[in-house]
């Protein structure tokens, strides 16, 4: 998710002593929660904050799906821990086995992902699939590798099973146990479809790895075809048996394609390849039976071409312009605004999007939900309403710490309506004053139905919302100031989405014909007509200020474009009320193989609690689950620099984690012994690392080498403080930490020492204090630096004890990142300082030091760099099964540095290196994470050399 991508690039610029700050920040939840837990025989739900009912029946329907949702894979799940995350407005969902447990995120979507489902309903269906996939893992080298390795065993075992199979497989099962599973919505496969019809056809290598030049659907879209492929031709149980034959011995190239063709004959490539070729006859057979496509005229829309580039959700400001949100791979999110007259004006950049599924303008301005996130806790995310001001370009902020998922203004621009789901899992419409964001009202809601994408009447006074009941989707007109509801269609399994109102009629999307297309119903007859057809999908009906134009995004390959068409009643086609969607390719199939797929979908159209059991409540004190080994045998150790044998601990909230080992160097050839704790519950993080170990080394003395083992105690505890101020178009971040580090030697015999090592007699007592800062620009996918940001990291060092060994060292860094002369092109200033008085010890470096030399101490080091960096290609290069290229780049440099050092004599060595990175980023045996490597070149202008350097990997800083 984008809140970790900030996390992640904190630990990147934080520095700190030896082995400390080495677990990872994990998202926390506040620690004033009160925490509870239901218990049935295979689930262990916990939550917090008032979302008791939605808990037990969470709990009701996992333990109702224990068997069923598993069954074709032939396993029996051990019980498992689900943590009800209630204080995120993020909609997710995931499991893992590192440590094992579920996590389901209650905010519903608000798009066409929902379906006709329940959130909750659906997310258990699907994400219990998961845990039934990961069992699968514990069996042939799965059982031997068990007891060597905890559950990381599974991760281990199932390291050549594609992120495809999981994921499309349990689209498979959604979409066989429900009404609405994602397979039975076209939205879900449109850009599949769009690419097949257009002759976009990828080879096996492309779908798999993915594009930053093409629209390439992602893991979930390309499993689900897959997996069902092979259900409906070679039964359900058929990927039970791939797993068996994969699991007896994983650990070769292409295990998992040599398991499908020793189950079915065919090689994976061929899975691919006769799966596409069916659904795309399939749908060439349902295209035929369409109308004729509906003519429409495209706005002007810059930048669409070879690059992937797309405008959706697009609403009137005047007669003659529209304002869209434009995204691509070669931009970030914009909303822009789109002139029939030609031309295109970039509006408002924005910052995290909470899936604008509905975009609102009246009266000049604009309103969207977007995602704030809680500087010190991971888990609490708001969403908030922006209104833009689009004459003046001023943003108000409504609703600060809000969960506002959608929302629309009134004709008169005076009032807002947002949809809300709060953290006890009550939907609610409520209005409030568009200036000041006070709630003027909460519309009743006894039944809880959730309310999609509201809008306003033209009348200003009356709402018209999409609502989800247990019985299904229906389109209704709310009367505020009596509470009264009125259903215009039936309440059916009919995927409704964006309803638009317009004189006496409402339009909506649906796919009652199985492609997305506008369709419309009278409010005073109850007829339905046909607006639109569109061969891959018509989205977000948008009416003209006149009432004679009708806009929406029209789907393409290329991308969705903004088009419009005249608004005349008397070419719409009256159609039938619909009463179900025409389910998509392969699911009536696969709900007919199941052998729960009648049985599962009635369980999940009862909501009424009264009809389900209750399980026993019982408080969860998270210190008392601190500790929880979830891995063992040989791992890495929090230092990353020896092969280890011990425990790795992580309690289910986050708040804890732990790690004790025994090590080996494999330099020095010597083992160690080391214990480290993380706790993150509370506002500041509390680190402690212990290591004791053994040292071999020589040392050159008075020409001679002397060579001696030693052992070495060392102390690590300290605290720090990582917070996330994001909240515009930049990634923003900040970390203070203090620590302090203990190191004491016994049995040296040396008859000398580097000034850098800790003797007998002379022990380090130390503290270091960091402060970072970041603030960037957010990256398109494209992007290979930050076109405009800036960095700065502060360490201080200092041994103010008066015991033992002592040296000071304050340093300073700083970066600039500036756009460059082409697109995605981006240069970097940096320069630092570093003061450092080391008479008895010398510190690490806190400054970047230049490239192509090792390091050298110095009493005063300033250093400078510049980097230029640019793409040189984005390609699809394939080398068979074994490699796929997907960029080239590289980055020009030239460090400068000067150090003096004043210890004895003074001396001065200044650097003036030159070189430059030619990296290429590409997979290797169809892994979809790719990997980035190259080659450095770097001229030494103090010695007048040349030096090449590998790069394994880049980290940029």
């Amino acid at each position: 998710m984008r809140r970790l991508l900030l996390q992640g690039l904190l630990s990147l610029i934080l520095t700190a002593p030896a082995r400390a700050q080495s677990l990872p920040i994990l998202p926390q939840n506040p620690p004033e929660l009160r925490w509870r837990e239901v218990r049935t025989p295979h689930f262990r739900v916990l939550y917090a904050g008032g979302i008791d009912s939605a808990a037990q029946r969470t709990a009701a329907r996992l333990e109702q799906l224990h068997g069923p949702d598993v069954a074709t894979l032939g396993v029996n799940p051990r019980p498992i821990a689900v943590v009800m995350q209630n204080q995120t407005t993020v909609s997710n969902g995931f499991v893992t086995f590192l440590p094992r447990h579920a996590e389901f995120f209650t905010t519903p979507q608000q798009g066409f992902g929902l379906g006709t489902v329940d959130w909750l309903d659906g997310l258990a269906v699907h994400e219990f699939r998961h845990v039934g996939q990961f069992e699968k893992a514990r069996q042939g080298v799965g059982r031997v590798l068990g007891p060597l390795f905890g559950d990381g065993a599974l991760g281990i075992a199932a390291v050549g099973v594609p992120q495809w199979f999981f994921e499309g497989d349990a689209v498979g099962t959604e979409t066989a146990l429900t009404r609405s599973g994602r397979g039975r919505i076209p939205n879900f496969n449109v850009g599949l479809r769009a690419n097949l019809h257009s002759g976009f056809n990828y080879s096996y290598q492309k779908a798999v790895n993915g594009s930053l030049v093409d629209n390439v659907p992602d893991w979930y879209v390309l499993g689900y075809f897959m997996t069902s492929y092979l259900k409906t031709h070679y039964g359900p149980d058929v990927w039970a048996k791939v797993l068996d034959k994969y699991y007896r011995f994983p650990f070769y190239p292409f295990s998992f394609s040599n398991g499908i063709r020793r189950t079915t004959g065919l090689r994976v490539e061929q899975v691919y390849a006769r799966s596409m070729a069916e659904i795309d006859s399939l749908w060439w057979v349902q295209q035929r039976e369409q109308p004729a496509a509906t003519p429409v005229r495209e706005l002007k829309q810059v930048g669409v071409g070879k690059i992937f580039t797309q405008y959706q959700y697009p609403q009137y400001v005047n007669d003659s312009t529209v304002l869209a949100l434009k995204t691509g791979l070669a931009i970030i999110p914009r909303f822009v605004l789109l002139s029939r007259h030609g031309g295109e004006q970039v509006a408002y950049v924005p910052g995290q999007i909470n899936i604008p599924e509905m975009l609102s303008v009246s009266g000049g301005r604009a309103v969207w939900p977007e995602y704030q996130q809680n500087a010190r806790w991971g888990q609490r995310i708001a969403s908030e309403l922006k209104v833009l001001d689009l004459k003046t370009g001023r943003i108000t902020r409504i609703g600060k710490g809000q969960r506002y998922s959608a929302a629309a203004l009134s004709p008169d621009g005076r009032r807002l309506v947002a949809a809300r789901t709060d953290a006890a899992y009550h939907h609610a419409l409520v209005i409030l004053d568009a200036q000041t964001g006070t709630e003027i009202q909460a519309l009743p809601n006894p039944a809880n139905d959730f309310y999609q994408q509201p809008r306003w009447h033209p009348d200003g006074r009356r709402l018209v919302t999409v609502t989800l009941s247990a019985a299904g989707k229906t389109i209704a007109v709310i009367d505020p100031s009596t509470g009264t509801s009125k259903a215009l269609l039936p309440v059916t399994n009919l995927n409704l989405a964006n309803p638009q109102p317009w004189r006496d009629f409402v339009l909506y999307n649906s796919a009652q014909s199985g492609i997305d297309n506008i369709y419309a119903v009278s409010a005073r007859t109850g007829q339905t007509y046909r607006v639109t057809a569109r061969p891959f999908g018509a989205y977000q009906a948008a009416i003209s200020p006149d009432g004679r134009t009708l806009a929406f995004h029209d789907y393409r390959a290329t991308g969705a474009r903004v088009v419009e068409m005249p608004l005349d009643t008397t070419t719409w086609v009256p159609v039938p009320t619909a009463t179900a969607d025409i389910p998509g390719p392969y699911a009536a199939a696969l709900t007919a193989q199941e052998p729960a797929g009648r049985l599962v979908p009635h369980l999940l159209a009862t909501r009424a609690d009264s009809v389900l059991p209750r399980y026993g409540v019982r408080r969860y004190q998270p210190l008392a689950h601190a500790f929880n080994l979830f891995s063992y045998g040989v791992v890495q150790s929090p230092s990353g620099n020896t092969v280890s044998v011990g425990l790795r601990s992580q309690d289910l909230l986050n708040t804890t984690q732990a790690f004790a080992g025994l090590g080996y160097d494999q330099v020095e050839r010597t083992f160690n012994v080391t214990g480290a704790l993380s706790y993150q519950g509370r506002f500041p993080v509390l680190d402690a690392d212990v290591t004791y170990g053994g040292r071999d080394a020589a040392i050159i003395y008075r020409g001679a080498v002397y060579r001696d083992q030693w052992q070495y105690a060392r102390l690590t505890a300290g605290l720090r403080l990582p917070l996330n101020l994001t909240h515009s178009k930049f990634l923003e971040a900040m970390s203070l930490g203090t620590y302090f580090l203990h190191e004491q030697v016994y049995g040296y015999d040396l008859p000398a020492r580097k000034l850098s090592e800790v003797s007998p007699n002379s022990p380090l007592n130390a503290l270091q204090t960091t402060l970072s800062y970041v603030k960037q620009r957010k990256a398109p996918a494209r992007g290979i630096a930050p076109t405009l940001g800036y960095t700065f990291l502060g360490t201080w060092r200092t041994t103010p004890f008066g015991t033992g060994l002592e040296a000071r060292q304050l340093a300073a860094q700083g970066s600039v990142f500036l756009p460059g002369l082409g697109q995605h092109h981006a240069l970097r200033l940096r320069a630092g300082y570093q003061w450092q008085d080391q008479m008895q010890y010398q510190f690490a470096p806190a400054v970047s030091f230049p490239r192509g030399e090792g390091y050298t101490s110095f009493d005063r080091l300033g250093v400078s760099s510049v980097d230029y960096f640019l793409p040189l290609g984005y390609t699809h290069w394939e080398l068979g099964r074994l490699l796929y290229v997907q960029r080239l780049r590289a980055t020009l440099f030239g460090d400068f540095a000067q150090g003096n050092d004043f210890r004895g004599a003074a001396a001065q060595l200044n650097y003036r290196n030159v070189g430059g990175d030619l990296l290429v980023l590409f997979n290797v045996l169809r892994l979809r994470t790719p990997v980035e490597a190259g080659v450095r070149v770097v001229y030494r202008g103090a010695v007048g050399a040349w030096a090449v350097e590998p790069l394994a990997f880049s980290i940029r800083l």
